[in-house]
């Protein structure tokens, strides 16, 4: 969804697009209106997710499949680029009083704002936290050989 998104924001905007993909953009545009016009922040951060994010999340979905020894480090690579896009889709804006987001809504305050974007910060977090346990698991095992062929 992203790559239309950019693509609309870089000939023009979502707001003024007519096609089919960019009424998903402009359905959340009612809440964060940044996202019509083609914000460079906003536009900045989405070439990033789909030059780098896209093809890393393709890269960890490969990586999981086939039991890759670099899932872990593809997973918190792609969980760091998500916190800090996240981060910065948001930190401006509140920074600036929130002019963009429209919070006199139920529905655009509580699911577009808070439970859409909510996924993009509670998802990474259990993933960081999933390789956490992992690393964690692979250095006891490691510590208990090397302990082993010391004796």
């Amino acid at each position: 969804m992203e790559g239309p998104f950019v693509y609309f924001s870089l000939t023009g905007s979502v707001n003024n697009s007519n096609h089919i993909l960019a009424e998903v953009w402009k359905e959340y545009g009612k809440a964060d209106s940044r996202w019509l016009f083609s914000d460079p922040t906003i536009v900045s951060l989405e070439i990033l997710t789909v030059v780098i994010t896209g093809p890393l999340a393709l890269l960890l979905i490969y990586a999981i499949i086939c039991d890759k020894h670099y899932r872990h480090f593809v997973q918190i690579t792609l969980c760091a680029c998500e916190l800090y896009g996240g981060w910065m889709t948001f930190c401006p804006e509140w920074l600036t009083g929130s002019p963009s987001l429209d919070t006199s809504s139920l529905l655009y305050l509580w699911c577009y704002l808070v439970f859409f974007n909510s996924l993009w910060v509670v998802i990474p977090f259990l993933l960081l936290w999933h390789s956490w346990k992992e690393m964690e698991v692979v250095h006891t095992s490691v510590s208990t050989t090397n302990r082993k062929k010391k004796r």
